[in-house]
């Protein structure tokens, strides 16, 4: 990574990549159920266009440009078109609360504002006037509102601006250096407010070109392939994935709603997605509720594949009579499930939390390499990652090449190297309490390494409480091991300062139905939470699974809950991680029947 021809910018960590693409497709799109290719030339012409149209609007050096938008090919191109300018790109998920888009936009000293559509806007729009530092608004969608841009508006100013000075872009990128901030990327907030991590063009292209070590898939040797994303480009995770995308000279194809996946991997056939574990436990648990909906030999056959599948061990060789077991399986089972995945899948990566062990096991047997990284925004953001060959379960992998990792005396993983952050922006205070003199970084999760290097996270440290017994528990580590079962979608542990642990569960609709489709046992309405049968099932789940936890980590009882956590009702961040706080005070009539 230190050869000269090294990126040592974004711009040019993402030109690389325009000459191998062999598709001549950059991005698609789907909105409103069709697909917009956006070709190779056009993407970089308008990423031209578009930083040459934001100068013309004032933007400078070191300005900040908010980006509030779904995902899309525009997306990329106003991140990079800023980039281009030397700007400070500030990414706002489109299901951030309106209050903490304000005050990011605020915090930031956002000058330029981008949104993408009339619906997204008009649940802000209250509350974004007034702020003192912003000068434009552009609608990506186009100009939907009095004193805003248009998208196409400022791609004309570019051209006319190009015109007029057509060295003007070479010598705005020349001045760009490796350590000029990037971005201000706003963490999630489990609690208070979003702290800005400010990362510079060196974070990440470090991180990007790290994690192409790392890749688990060969982009040669899949040359032609595609990239599914679905996860949000705000987040830190799935935007690097983007980059480096880019870098390889890949397409990648975009959808907006998660509930359109199942028609995106038919239509785009991709070799590769990231993910986070909630998707592939629905994929998983799914095709176990279809196996309850069969009968006969069918049934028994598609619960011997499926048993199969779970067993496998992704560290040990497979033996002959495995070898045998699975050709069988795929023959009978396992290649129509990779149909429905769109065929030529070849790796998923999923972060954002922890992989139950089954489903990991479940991916590879169907011959699909998938496995955890580990990383946040604060390092760029990936740390640690898994790859074929070098995998063990329950692991996010061996740290990146040049990233140090350690465990602390109280067992918090610490990080250090290129990849960590320049501070959170006007907090001091808060940047000192998780950076320390010599470089490293408290990144608040608790784990260990073993004596191969892998690292493995067992909780955060914030997330550990302690019972009325003196115990500590680790709800993470009860929570994985209760969602293994197919019939539950969610969970939260709690038990502080409690004599046992208790679980707020949401059960598996699909997969209860099915169960209950050729049963005896009724259920009535769409209430589960009401259901004695349903509350049966979950026990007998949780007793099962009660034997592989410490005596202190067993759950003792469960409440079931009907609506799931969300990000709208606000018991979910914009990164899918639970707000415990938020639920243990929604909840808390439940939490005190559950123990009264």
């Amino acid at each position: 990574m230190d050869n000269s021809d090294t990126p040592r910018i974004i711009p040019d960590f993402v030109d690389v990549g325009f000459a191998k693409n062999s598709t001549g497709v950059a991005c698609s799109t789907k909105r409103k159920g069709a697909w917009t290719e956006t070709s190779v030339d056009d993407f970089r012409a308008r990423i031209d266009q578009l930083a040459l149209g934001f100068y013309d609007l004032g933007l400078r050096h070191g300005d900040r440009v908010a980006l509030h938008a779904e995902n899309s090919t525009e997306w990329l191109i106003v991140e990079q078109a800023a980039l281009r300018v030397g700007a400070v790109v500030v990414p706002i998920y489109p299901t951030q609360p309106p209050d903490q888009v304000r005050f990011i936009l605020e915090n930031s000293g956002a000058r330029i504002y981008v949104v993408s559509s009339e619906a997204l806007y008009d649940t802000v729009k209250p509350h974004v006037g007034g702020i003192a530092t912003l000068e434009s608004t552009v609608g990506i969608l186009g100009a939907f509102d009095d004193n805003m841009h248009g998208f196409e508006q400022i791609l004309e100013r570019g051209g006319r601006r190009h015109k007029q000075s057509p060295e003007l872009l070479a010598e705005l990128r020349a001045a760009i250096s490796p350590d000029d901030l990037a971005t201000l990327a706003y963490t999630s907030g489990t609690t208070g407010e979003p702290k800005g991590c400010m990362l510079t063009h060196g974070n990440i292209v470090f991180d990007a070109l790290a994690v192409l070590h790392v890749l688990p898939f060969e982009p040669e040797a899949h040359r032609g392939g595609s990239v599914l994303s679905y996860l949000p480009l705000s987040h830190a995770y799935e935007r690097i994935i983007a980059l480096i995308v880019l870098h390889i000279g890949y397409p990648m194809y975009f959808i907006q709603d998660v509930n359109e996946i199942r028609e995106a991997f038919l239509t785009v056939k991709p070799i590769h997605f990231t993910s986070v574990p909630r998707l592939l436990e629905k994929v998983h648990s799914g095709v176990r509720a279809r196996g309850e909906m069969l009968t006969g030999m069918q049934k028994r056959i598609m619960h011997w594949a499926l048993d199969l599948a779970e067993r496998y061990d992704v560290e040990k060789p497979i033996g002959a009579v495995d070898r045998l077991q699975l050709a069988v399986a795929d023959r009978l089972v396992y290649r129509k499930i990779r149909t429905l995945l769109g065929g030529n899948l070849v790796s998923i990566i999923s972060g954002g939390a922890a992989l139950p062990p089954a489903t990991m096991s479940f991916f590879n047997a169907l011959g699909i390499f998938c496995a955890q990284g580990y990383g946040m925004t604060e390092t760029a953001p990936v740390i640690a990652a898994c790859r074929p060959g070098a995998t063990r379960a329950g692991s996010v992998g061996r740290p990146l090449p040049g990233v140090d990792v350690k465990i602390d005396k109280d067992g918090e993983i610490l990080t250090r190297g290129p990849h960590v952050m320049n501070g959170y922006y006007k907090l001091p205070d808060q940047t000192a309490q998780v950076m320390t003199d010599g470089g490293w970084l408290h990144t608040g999760d608790i784990g260990r390494i073993d004596d191969d290097g892998y690292v493995f996270i067992t909780d955060r440290k914030k997330e550990l409480f302690k019972l009325s017994t003196g115990k500590y528990i680790a709800p993470t580590v009860v929570e994985l091991a209760l969602s293994s079962s197919t019939f539950i979608e969610q969970v939260v542990v709690v038990g502080s300062d409690r004599q046992f642990c208790g679980a707020l569960i949401v059960p598996d609709v699909q997969a209860i139905r099915g169960h209950f489709r050729n049963s005896s046992d009724e259920i009535d309405g769409s209430e589960l939470s009401a259901s004695a049968a349903v509350a049966a099932l979950i026990q007998q789940e949780i007793n099962a699974i009660n034997p592989s936890l410490a005596q202190w980590e067993r759950v003792k009882r469960f409440r079931l809950l009907e609506q799931p956590f969300t990000i709208e009702s606000g018991e979910l961040t914009s990164t899918m991680k639970v707000k415990r706080r938020i639920v243990h005070a929604k909840y808390s009539g439940e939490i005190a029947k559950m123990y009264g």
